[in-house]
């Protein structure tokens, strides 16, 4: 792996040694802090007097890492063996990507070795009374539009204008975010639940950059783009057409990055790793609520090599915080994702051989 951005893995023996195993994924990074704007020491773990533990990663992720590994340090102590192996895995980099962590770890020897047939990684809070249930995640693209045209006087009309060729090719990234939007809108999806973010494709001209002075015309413009995939979207088709959207306009597109894997992990009843969680989660009395993540987790490039994967962060009734500002997570909620990873995490290393990939 990657020098100085180490991948740990705390490995608990299985009955069945020969079963394919389970991975409880966490990764270690968080994002950075604008320090004057928290109320409390971001890494000092503050808890207040209700019970709000405020700090950087509370609830992205590390109340999910603590809650594995407290799930365990609880079965071990009752004597609890799992069928299948179960592993415990802090990943770097996930924050900025995750190119030097998940990414090129999934294509190694070393973590083929771990002979993974389940993994189960991060959510996201909800302020509503279920946990979110994360089964797929859109494609992220990052794209780059470059226009040239003839340079000349700011009197004049220059032809072909590089940023007029510019602003049309961006006229048909509007009018599909548009159409997206209207979708968002009215539409509803596979749970017959109106759309979410993540079930549309979204469209944000985030970069532009053209001239030097108000009457010079410029020689070249270029925009940057982010788009975040549904998994709903053939994306060989649509990346083709993209290319078109620049093509007819004379501009020419580059995809800075462009993750070419949108792979769900179907919610059906031959999922028997979704039976077990929807199971526990009835026992427990708890609400699930299934959607597409709208933004990206390690979980894509588990996903995109065929192995199922689900995201839960046991985390409700609770404002949606990370990157945020203070940061927080109540301990009461902390000590019931231990409790449902304590009843999970055996239920899944139960999970039969007829669920392997």
């Amino acid at each position: 792996m990657v020098a100085g951005k180490p991948i740990c893995i705390l490995t608990w023996a299985g009955s069945e040694p020969a079963l394919k195993s389970v991975m409880l994924n966490s990764h270690i990074d968080v994002v950075p802090v604008s320090e004057s704007n928290w109320d409390h020491d971001p890494f000092g773990a503050v808890k207040l007097p209700n019970g709000d533990i405020v700090a950087r990663g509370a609830q992205d992720m590390k109340c999910v890492g603590i809650g594995y590994l407290e799930a365990i340090r609880v079965l071990k102590a009752k004597g609890v063996v799992p069928k299948r192996t179960v592993h415990a895995v802090f990943v770097p980099d996930e924050e900025i990507g995750g190119a030097d962590g998940m990414e090129k770890w999934v294509e190694t020897d070393d973590f083929r070795s771990l002979n993974v047939a389940f993994a189960l990684d991060e959510g996201l809070s909800n302020e509503e009374n279920a946990y979110k249930v994360y089964y797929g995640e859109r494609a992220p693209w990052w794209i780059k539009i470059t226009a040239k045209g003839g340079a000349g006087h700011g009197s004049k009309f220059i032809e072909p204008s590089a940023t007029e060729r510019l602003v049309r090719t961006l006229d048909k990234f509007v009018a599909f975010r548009n159409s997206e939007k209207q979708r968002l809108a009215v539409c509803r999806n596979e749970f017959g639940r109106p759309l979410r973010l993540g079930d549309v494709t979204t469209t944000n001209i985030t970069l532009m950059n053209a001239g030097v002075q108000f009457n010079v015309v410029p020689e070249e413009a270029w925009a940057g783009v982010d788009m975040r995939v549904a998994p709903s979207v053939n994306l060989t088709t649509f990346r083709e057409q993209v290319v078109q959207w620049g093509a007819e306009e004379g501009t020419t597109i580059e995809f800075v990055q462009a993750f070419m894997s949108n792979a769900a992990t179907p919610l059906n009843d031959g999922n028997l790793w979704w039976q077990k969680i929807r199971s526990v989660a009835e026992q427990r009395g708890v609400e699930l609520d299934p959607e597409i993540f709208p933004a990206a987790t390690d979980s894509r490039f588990l996903r995109k090599i065929g192995l199922p994967a689900i995201g839960i962060s046991c985390i409700r009734n609770t404002p949606v915080l990370l990157h945020d500002h203070n940061e927080y997570l109540n301990e009461k909620l902390l000590i019931e994702g231990v409790e449902f990873y304590a009843q999970l995490i055996p239920e899944l290393a139960s999970v039969p051989a007829t669920a392997d990939a």
